[in-house]
Parts: structure tokens; sequence; C-alpha cells
């Protein structure tokens, strides 16, 4: 079927800030004493991030979800002193309805798998806030969560849900839409909350939902107070919460917005820059070095804000990687390069690995970490490029291990180097390190690479198994075209399947199964044309029609 719909007309930009937030209200109220956060949703239904439907109900769009993330984010940087996070919603009987089907049916088919990705990444950077950063969180639901709203509920730590006769919990998709609950709800109903499969199965097929008690059975909810005891069973979780964090408090660092300049070529950000090749469908990727000295204590990091380079540079790599997924879909592949002096790297890592327990070097560890999942869950092939120029050091080293191929130059002066970074300081989705995933068969590898002390030619890394080609400097132009214009003639459904298959073996995971089924799963049936057809049911909602149904199994 002919893809008649449409993304937002203008490009999509991901910086945002509280002052600008038109759809969530953070607070931090006084009878907690500053120690949890309250994120309060109340969506402009007639602010969406594009026209043409109107977000009723608390139904979310990108520009909702983006609001959440910049939230989340500045929770950990901005307040060091939340041990706790509320969730709740400003509408009487409505937590939140989901994400706006009116937006999802009138959008691309990749827009949709892209704003699925997204949110899933949203509620994996809540679950890492209480696992990795000692805030947990808790879902007030004062009201209905239905599909997304009840995604965004499982991936709190609790959810109680008020006893009222009307509010409810259930995951719709199935029965009203013929899609997948985000492909996160169903996963975390199953291995996180470890329900019954024959409930979740009961559950997934309710479009109705399930209340009060009944959700508290099933596990579906920790807890249903009636309505007048609602607000006092949510305040005794919540410093529940804040009597068992480890969360420890450092200075505040404000975050202010990107710098970046763009033109219809690429972006050049400070330490970022992307060129667009449109012919070719690739794109150039450079991130580089620091050029002046770098904080080396926390206090020192602490006093730079958020223009230290371990700060910055990640913040524009994430905002790049974005920008490269939802407005540059044609751009099939990445030339991951790095430029710059690899000791300046090796000083920030030093840094970082020596003041791990700070609390704010433990939340920069934790930020880049999560861009380089970013980068490992990059629907675009990723070719890095090793040369004389680069500076594929410690943390930046890892940007050539994400990558599906690795072409270093066989030329003197040409030279890569780990440092105590590499060695699980950014674990992948799988849980495992880049080098630990790289080497599955070879696990001896991993700790024979990590002691090896000084840069690494391209010789060694070729024998260390660190590169997928070496060519010498009179094939190097050719090899490097080659290989680009190969990957660009091959089909780009093919690549992505391929590619999420490769990145993350070893250990399956939460995450890696959500993304895995995402890809796999969701990408399929959003093309199908029970969902998405003339008489689909994604295309028929809110409509007198009935959705038919192809009846045939696959």
């Amino acid at each position: 079927m002919a893809d008649h719909n449409h993304a937002p007309t203008e490009p999509v930009r991901f910086e945002t800030s509280p002052e600008r937030y038109k759809h969530w209200e953070l607070s931090l109220p006084e009878e907690y004493g500053g120690a949890v956060a309250r994120l309060v949703m109340n969506v402009k239904e007639d602010q969406g991030m594009r026209p043409g439907y109107p977000l009723k109900l608390n139904s979310y769009d990108l520009g909702v979800d983006l609001e959440l993330a910049d939230a989340l984010q500045r929770i950990r940087f901005e307040h060091p002193d939340v041990k706790a996070l509320v969730f709740a919603s400003e509408k009487d009987r409505i937590f939140c309805s989901g994400a706006n089907i009116y937006m999802l049916g009138s959008s691309t088919h990749g827009f949709k798998v892209n704003f699925c990705k997204f949110t899933n990444e949203t509620r994996l950077y809540l679950e890492e806030m209480s696992a990795f950063s000692g805030i947990s969180s808790l879902a007030a639901l004062n009201g209905t969560a239905s599909g997304g709203g009840y995604e965004l509920a499982i991936a709190c730590d609790e959810i109680v849900l008020q006893d009222d006769g009307g509010s409810a919990v259930s995951l719709p998709e199935c029965p009203l839409l013929g899609v997948l609950p985000g492909t996160g709800g169903l996963t975390r109903l199953v291995d996180k909350r470890m329900i019954r499969r024959d409930l979740a199965d009961a559950f997934s097929t309710l479009a109705e939902g399930v209340r009060g008690k009944r959700a508290v059975e099933w596990a579906l909810v920790d807890e249903a107070p009636s309505k007048p005891k609602f607000h006092e069973c949510v305040k005794r979780r919540a410093e529940a919460m804040v009597a068992r964090s480890t969360r420890k408090s450092f200075a505040p660092m404000k975050f202010g917005p990107l710098s970046v300049t763009r033109t219809e070529n690429g972006a050049e950000y400070k330490y970022v820059s992307v060129e667009l090749d449109l012919a070719a469908r690739t794109a150039k990727l450079t991130v580089r070095t620091p050029r002046e000295p770098e904080p080396s204590t926390p206090a020192e990091l602490a006093s730079a804000g958020d223009a230290a380079w371990c700060v910055r540079a990640f913040r524009e790599l994430d905002d790049a990687l974005l920008d490269l997924r939802f407005n540059h879909p044609l751009i099939g592949t990445l030339a991951l390069h790095t430029e710059g002096d690899p000791q300046a790297v090796l000083a920030v890592d030093a840094m970082l690995a020596a003041h791990s327990d700070d609390g704010l070097v433990h939340e920069v560890r934790l930020l880049i970490k999560r861009v380089l999942k970013r980068l490992d869950m990059t629907a675009k092939s990723l070719f890095a490029v090793i040369d004389g120029d680069s500076a594929f050091a410690g943390t930046l080293l890892e940007i050539a291990l994400a990558a599906d191929r690795t072409y270093m130059k066989d030329e003197a002066g040409v030279s890569v180097q780990v440092s105590a970074m590499n060695g699980g300081a950014y674990p992948m989705p799988n849980g495992l390190s880049r080098l630990q995933s790289r080497f599955l068969r070879e696990p001896e590898r991993v700790g024979r690479t990590l002691g090896h002390v000084g840069p690494i030619d391209t010789p060694a890394a070729n024998k260390l198994g660190l590169v997928t080609f070496a060519p010498d400097d009179i094939d190097w132009d050719d090899e490097i075209r080659v290989a680009f214009e190969e990957r660009a003639s091959l089909s780009p459904d093919a690549m992505t399947g391929m590619e999420a298959n490769l990145r993350f073996g070893g250990p399956e995971t939460m995450e890696t199964k959500i993304f895995g089924r995402l890809t796999a799963w969701q990408n399929w049936i959003f093309q199908r044309p029970n969902a998405v057809g003339e008489r689909g049911a994604l295309t028929l909602y809110g409509k007198p029609e009935r959705a038919e149904f192809d009846w045939r199994r696959t």
C-alpha cells in the first residue's frame, strides 16, 4: 500500500527546557523537603507537534515525550538532592491515554517506528535512574492509564491506582488498533512485573482494562487505595523511596542550549559535525577531542559545568543522532570519524575512572553510556574509518567498537588506544561491554586488549581483532569508496534487520527484547493492512466503520 501519510512538515528539534515545556510541570514539593520531584502531565490539546490532531485526554505525541526526556535529564544533573520521582496528572479521572492515535494514523511508517523507539528509550532511562542513580519512581494514577500511559507507569518502580470505580489500567492496542503496545508494554508485563502469562494475555486483549482490587491481584499495580486515601498512600511510598535511596549529592550542573549551525549539507556543533552526502545516501559523523585542558577533579568538573567536553560533546552527539534518525531517513550509512589529540581523551578518561564514586562524575558516565546506546540503536549502517587524523582512544574508541565494520589505514602513525573506560563503563543493551560483545567466541581477547599499554598501530589492532579491514595507502581510497557504494546498493530493510540481529550477541535482556521486538514485530505490524490498510484498525479508529481483517495467520 502506498504511504500517503506524513511526518512533521518541519524538521524535528530535540532541545527544550523547563521554561519552554507545554505539557509537563516539574516541581519539588515542600512537603518532601526537596527530596522528591513531581512531574505533572497536563497535555495541551491544541499544541501538538504538528496540526491535524488534538491531544485529548493527556494523549501524547513526540513533543510531549521530548519534554519528558529533557525533564529526566535535568532531574539527574540539575536537582542532585532528588531521591524519588512521582508522576501525576493534572486532569481529573485520567492519567494518560497513551500515544495519540490520530497522530499515529497520519504519520509515515518510519516516523511511527522511530516514535516508538524514542518512547522506549526514554522509559529505559527512567528505569536506569532507579537502578544506577538512586532515584526511584512512582506512578500516581489518579485516573485511567491506557496504552502508552500504562507503559509509562510500568516503567516506574511502583504504581498506585486510585480505586474510584472508574479508573483502570489497560493495554488496548491489540483489540482496538491491531498493533502492539509499543513492544515495551508487553515485555515489561512478563519480564519486569513477572505477571502470569495467562493473566497478561487476558489483560492485553481487554480494551476496557482492569480496575482496583483485580489490578492489584493481577500485579498490574502495587496498591489501589480509595480516593480519600490516595494522597496518603502516594506520600508514604515516596517517603520510603527517599529513605532507601543511595544517591550521592553534588553541586547542580545546569544544562544550557547547544550551539549548532545547520545547513542543507549538515550540522556543525562545537565538538561534533555531520556532513551529508544525499546523492550517496551517506553521512560523515565526526567527534572531535577537547581543545583545551579539561577538568581533572570533580570540583573542576562542577566548575566547568556543561561546557566540559565529556558533557557537551556527548549531548551534541545525542542531538546529532536523533537528527539523523528523524530528519534524514534516506541516509543509510554513517562514516564514523574522530579528530584531534587522543591523549586529551585519555586524560578525561583518567578523571572519569579515578572519581567514579563521585555523584556528578557518576552521572556523566551514565550520560555517555546512554548516548552510546543511542548509537547502538541507530537504524543505519555504521562504518568506522580510522586514519592518521583519528583519535579513537578510550571513550571515543567505543564509537569504533559500536560500528558494524571498522576500516583502519595500514600506515605509520595510525593508531587506536584503550583506557579503563573500555572495560565495562559503558555497557551495551545486552549488558556486556563492546569488547565483550566483540569477542564472545574468544573472551580472553578482552583482557589482552585492555592490557595493551600505549598506542596500538594497525598491524597490532588487526591482530587483536579490533579491525575488520586494514587497507594500505595504495588501496585505501578505493576500498573505502567501494565499501560505501556496495552498502548503499543493498536493501535498507534487510540491512536494518541484519544489523539489529548482529549488534547484540550474547545475553538477552529486557532492553534487547524490547528493541528486537520493535525492529521486527512492530515494524512488520505497522505495515500490515490489518493495521494500516484502508480498512485497517488503526486507519478506521474513531470512525463508525468496523475494521476488516485478513484472517490468515502468518
